[in-house]
C-alpha cells in the first residue's frame, strides 16, 4: 500500500495496471477514483481535486466533494500527472504529507487515507529539471515505479490480448467470432502498434464486427518482418503447449536443439517463463 508511479506510452494500459493494483489490494472495497490531469482546465483544478463549500466562488451553489476526498480509504489515480499545475502540486504534496485537506472556501481540515497511483509518459526527472514539476512531490509519488513496455516490445502478448478483446467484443455484440487467418495473424504480429493496447482493442473490435481486415497495416511491413513475427508466435505457442519442455518443443516443431535454442534467443523467449512453478529443470 504505497504510492506508485506508472510509466508508459499512450495506450499501453497504465490505467488497467492501476485498477489491477487497486483490485488486488486491501483497498479493493473502497473507491478507485481516476482523474486525467490533462483534461481539467487549470481554473477548475482546485475544486476538482479538493472540493468546495457552497458559496466558495461564483457559481458554487452547493457543497462539492473533491476527487481526493471521494477516494478516502481507496486509490486515487492521477493520469498524465505531468500536466498538474505547479500551484496544485504544492497542495497535493501537503495532502500527502499531512493526510488532510481543506475544501475550497473552508478552514476545516478533513482527514484522508488514500494511496496515489500516478501515470506519466515523459520522464518526470526531466520535467523537474525543466522547472515544470516539483522534485519533492516526485519523490512522494515515486515510492515504487512500474515501467509498462510498449506492445511492440512484447509481441508474445499480441495474439493472446487480441483473442481476449475480440471474444469480449463478440459477446458484447452477440456475434460469432471468426478465427484469424494466418495472413491476419502475421499482420497483427508484424504491425508496430503505435497506439499500443488501445489500438489493439480497436482492431479486435473491428474483427469481431467483421469490419474489414484486421491486418490492414500488413502491406506496410516487410515480408521478412512478418515472417519473423510469425515464427516468434509459433515458438511461443509451442513452448506454452509443452509447458517449457525443450524436448517436447523440439519434437512438436521438428527442430534440432541448437536451432531451437538459437531461435528462442533471437526472439527473447525464456524457457523459465513457460515452466510451471516448482517444476524440475529436467525434461
Amino acid at each position: 500500500s504505497v504510492n506508485v508511479l506508472i510509466r508508459g506510452e499512450t495506450g499501453s494500459g497504465k490505467e488497467r495496471v492501476a485498477r489491477c493494483l487497486h483490485d488486488f489490494s486491501e483497498r479493493a472495497d473502497k473507491p478507485f477514483v481516476a482523474l486525467n490531469c490533462a483534461a481539467i482546465p487549470e481554473h477548475l483544478f482546485e475544486s476538482e481535486l479538493f472540493g468546495h463549500e457552497s458559496g466558495a466562488f461564483t457559481g458554487a451553489q452547493s457543497k462539492r466533494i473533491g476527487r481526493i476526498e471521494h477516494a478516502d480509504g481507496g486509490t486515487l489515480f492521477l493520469d498524465e500527472i505531468e500536466s498538474l499545475p505547479l500551484a496544485q502540486q504544492v497542495k497535493l504534496l501537503r495532502v500527502l504529507q499531512e493526510k488532510t485537506l481543506e475544501r475550497l472556501g473552508s478552514n476545516r481540515s478533513i482527514h484522508v487515507d488514500l494511496r496515489v497511483i500516478s501515470a506519466v509518459k515523459p520522464d518526470l526527472l526531466d520535467e523537474v529539471k525543466a522547472g515544470r514539476f516539483r522534485e519533492d512531490l516526485l519523490y512522494r509519488l515515486n515510492v515504487a515505479t512500474l515501467q509498462i513496455p510498449p506492445l511492440r516490445e512484447r509481441r508474445e502478448d499480441i495474439s493472446l490480448l487480441f483473442e481476449h478483446f475480440a471474444e469480449e467484443a463478440a459477446q458484447r455484440h452477440g456475434r460469432m467470432l471468426e478465427p484469424l487467418t494466418p495472413a491476419e495473424l502475421a499482420g497483427l504480429l508484424g504491425h508496430e502498434w503505435p497506439g499500443n493496447v488501445r489500438e489493439l482493442i480497436n482492431a479486435a473490435e473491428r474483427h469481431a464486427l467483421g469490419l474489414g481486415d484486421t491486418s490492414s497495416e500488413e502491406a506496410s511491413q516487410s515480408l521478412a518482418g512478418q515472417m519473423e513475427a510469425f515464427e516468434a508466435q509459433c515458438l511461443h505457442n509451442a513452448l506454452l503447449r509443452c509447458r517449457g519442455s525443450i524436448l517436447q518443443t523440439m519434437e512438436l516443431l521438428q527442430l534440432p536443439r541448437r536451432t531451437l535454442n538459437e531461435k528462442m534467443q533471437r526472439h527473447g523467449l525464456q524457457r523459465s517463463t513457460y515452466r510451471p512453478a516448482g517444476s524440475s529443470d529436467e525434461d
